[in-house]
């Protein structure tokens, strides 16, 4: 008898879970087939930390789309076409489409902008030398302005430096990340990144950056090495 029972409440179970997972399934059907993991979470039912949008609405390419989410738009493009990271030096300077570095999304997501990070760059190494540690006094245009280092100095000279500090339970310090702005880790590795026009449900802001096996977008706080530098364009 007791076995009896058990086989029944068993047998109840396992329809219980049929049904509730066919009710789920045809419930979030479309954002099943449509967005991965990380959207299918986004999109639950959860109160989400509204984060101001401060970011500039400048447009001087005049293409209706504010100038950083030009910037980020192109560097998504990065994400969406898979870029391998590949760390290879190129006569002329540029990778070419489909391959690069951390560096790359960068100089990528600023053409968007009619902005040349490396003609910017090089004539910033050229007229102040000094000022380019990592450049050993020898300037080299086919590779120096893809370097994690130079391009720190450079957005330091010309760019407004901001806090690089991330309080993920503080509005007022969540929105001084900005789409469009830039993100320096040196500690660990050098690596560089945008930051998107996406946050999750805290108001975390992600980041579009490339680092092995290619590029991605990741939340900023996945990121364990400390934050060295935060910058922003002068639009």
């Amino acid at each position: 008898m007791r076995k009896r029972r058990v086989l029944i409440f068993c047998v109840l179970l396992i329809i219980i879970s049929i049904a509730t997972t066919g009710f789920l399934k045809q419930k979030y059907k479309s954002i099943l087939e449509d967005n991965s993991i990380g959207d299918i979470i986004e999109n639950l039912p959860i109160k989400k930390v509204v984060v101001p949008d401060e970011s500039s609405k400048e447009d001087k390419n005049n293409n209706g789309i504010p100038d950083p989410i030009d910037i980020v738009n192109e560097a998504r493009k990065e994400v969406e076409r898979e870029t391998v990271y590949k760390d290879a030096y190129y006569t002329g300077g540029y990778p070419p489409e489909g391959e690069g570095v951390c560096t790359d999304v960068i100089w990528r997501g600023f053409n968007a902008i009619n902005v040349s990070i490396k003609e910017l760059l090089d004539k910033d190494i050229r007229e102040n030398l000094k000022e380019y540690r990592r450049v050993n006094s020898k300037p080299d245009p086919n590779i120096d302005f893809r370097r994690v280092l130079n391009q720190d100095i450079f957005f330091r000279r010309y760019c407004d430096s901001l806090t690089t500090q991330l309080n993920i339970d503080d509005v007022n310090n969540l929105k001084e990340w900005q789409p469009g702005d830039i993100v320096v880790f040196v500690e660990g590795y050098e690596h560089i990144a945008i930051v998107s026009d996406k946050r999750d449900s805290d108001g975390i802001p992600y980041v579009i950056h490339n680092s092995t096996p290619k590029a991605s977008e990741a939340k900023l706080s996945w990121f364990n090495n400390p934050i060295y530098a935060h910058y922003r364009w002068k639009y």
